[in-house]
């Protein structure tokens, strides 16, 4: 009998051992089921990151796009400028040199008169008449001048605002350009 009290010892030793292999057993499994649903919470966080990413990253595309379009329209508008400050500096050349020579002509003119009056009489009378025949011509040379300088004026104005509505309109038209590839890349 103590034989069979021998192996029911050991059979009950190896059942507590055979209980506690079991138990660690089900602990392990219970590490290894919350560690899976750990790394499958993961990777939906990866997952999301990556959409998340790629989100940014079109934002970055879309950012780089509307900048490379900002600086075309600006370099198209400064050389707009340039050439409309070129413009604008030869049309004044052109003016100053008009006066000029419409001041030489004046005075040559004036001369011309005033000769004219010397060699048909010489008297005080004659030099007053002289001199308000002068005042009358050059009042009318700066009516004249008043109403050139003014067409001038308007029509300056006017090519200003032509160009201006062209550089308005052509940088409208890229925006629209512009924003019409954005919608269609989106």
């Amino acid at each position: 009998m103590e034989d069979s009290g021998a192996i029911l010892y050991q059979i009950s030793c190896l059942k507590d051992m055979l209980d506690q292999v079991n138990e660690e057993i089900e602990a392990n499994i219970q590490i290894t089921r919350e560690l899976e649903s750990e790394i499958v919470k993961l990777t939906e966080i990866e997952a999301a990151l990556a959409i998340r990413e790629s989100q940014l990253v079109k934002s970055l595309y879309i950012s780089h796009f509307e900048v490379d379009g900002l600086l075309s329209v600006t370099a198209d508008s400064r050389n707009s400028l340039k050439l409309l400050e070129e413009e604008l500096t030869c049309l004044r050349a052109k003016r100053d040199e008009m006066l000029k020579r419409m001041e030489n002509k004046r005075e040559g003119f004036i001369k011309l008169c005033l000769e004219f009056q010397r060699e048909i009489g010489n008297g005080e009378n004659n030099e007053v008449v002289t001199f308000l025949l002068e005042k009358e011509l050059l009042e009318n040379e700066i009516h004249l001048l008043d109403k050139k300088n003014n067409a001038l004026r308007n029509s300056m104005s006017a090519f200003e605002e032509e160009i201006l509505e062209e550089l308005d309109t052509s940088n409208a038209g890229k925006a629209i350009l512009f924003f019409s590839v954005l919608v269609s890349n989106s």
